[in-house]
């Protein structure tokens, strides 16, 4: 095993159970209770990954799916959702969102005189330590909560960066999908801190966890890769069909319409509207970026509409010269069964009026 996969995978899963034991250690503190450490436990099953990816896929990753960050939304998202729910009523400050961290020289001294002369420069390391983070703890709840989202999503983007890769997946399609995570993590955190801040929210518990799940759901396209990798056709009968051989040739941009639709705008979208129009919450953001998400949604639709079409107008080309396959992974075959000329048949039913262009993806 490469020493720089090892220690890719090994920081980066640290980087994760660090993170989720802070997420642990604020909800601790909030809710001053010790038996919120059992979330602890959690980061087990990270640790369980991390041994079996190391024995089975010498540390690096899988094709299409990386269990790593799966569970590591696992261990942080429940620290989360119980901030979100208990909701910060520590004074903040005159600023909102003002963070203050006052650690004075008093206290650094108090420290060093109760050091000298004992146990030397270690005990004096220990009780500086100790007034740091007892300074921490004085910043406010929802500032921490806050802190906590940003760097959530921050090292979302930033461990699968880090993670090794599978021989599956290039460095062009990871920096591809590394991109569209800074983009996704963005709008996701806009979401979670745009609609929770709103005052009329805070006051409906329902709405609250409304708003959390559909945020967690949101949460579960980052373990994928399927958008920068396409499935691939395999040679048999079922393969051929016309709706595989659509997957097949468009696997990732599909992907991609399907989590805009169905995970992130689609689901925004809702919330969002249903704030308006039945709980008659309005400002100047929420109408923002509702209709951003009624844009995305509708060029979303319009670039559904434009595969179609032109996948329609090649099978159509096909068919005249006797060809059934149109997927550029799998070779073209001279002669189709009746089942797939029936298919065809009834895909070109309805031609295009001018049959010898297709349709261009540039409109």
């Amino acid at each position: 095993m490469e020493l720089m996969v090892l220690l890719n995978a090994l920081g980066t899963r640290l980087l994760f159970v660090l993170h989720s034991l802070i997420g642990v250690w604020r909800v601790t503190a909030v809710k001053k209770e010790p038996k919120y450490w059992l979330l602890a436990l959690l980061n087990l099953l990270l640790c369980l990954e991390t041994g079996l990816t190391l024995k089975f896929k010498q540390g690096r990753g899988y094709k299409w799916f990386s269990p790593a960050i799966f569970l590591y939304l696992i261990c942080i998202v429940p620290s989360l959702w119980l901030l979100e729910i208990h909701h910060g009523t520590q004074y903040c400050g005159n600023e909102p969102g003002a963070v203050q961290v006052n650690v004075s020289n008093q206290d650094f001294n108090q420290s060093r005189e109760s050091s000298h002369g004992s146990e030397g420069a270690d005990h004096h390391i220990i009780q500086t330590a100790k007034v740091f983070v007892n300074q921490l703890s004085t910043i406010c709840e929802t500032v921490w909560t806050l802190a906590l989202h940003q760097t959530f999503l921050l090292l979302l983007v930033v461990g699968r960066w880090l993670l090794p890769i599978g021989v599956e997946i290039t460095r062009d399609q990871l920096s591809q999908l590394l991109l569209m995570f800074v983009g996704t993590a963005a709008d996701i955190l806009e979401f979670a801190s745009e609609t929770l801040d709103i005052e009329d929210v805070r006051k409906n518990y329902v709405l609250i966890n409304a708003i959390l799940a559909v945020w967690t759901w949101s949460m579960l396209q980052f373990p994928l890769d399927l958008a920068v990798q396409h499935i691939g056709c395999k040679p048999s009968a079922s393969a051929r069909r016309i709706p595989s051989l659509l997957l097949c040739r468009y696997s990732a941009e599909l992907w991609n319409i399907g989590v805009s639709l169905f995970i992130q705008d689609g689901p925004f979208f809702i919330v969002r509207s249903i704030l308006m129009g039945h709980f008659r919450i309005f400002n100047q953001m929420l109408v923002f970026f509702t209709a951003k998400n009624i844009l995305v949604v509708t060029l979303q639709l319009y670039r559904l509409a434009v595969i179609t079409l032109d996948f329609r107008a090649t099978v159509l080309q096909k068919s005249r010269k006797g060809e059934v396959c149109c997927c550029p992974c799998e070779p073209y075959e001279a002669h189709a069964t009746g089942h797939q000329e029936n298919e065809l048949k009834e895909l070109v039913a309805f031609p295009p009026k001018e049959e010898s262009q297709a349709p261009s993806e540039d409109h």
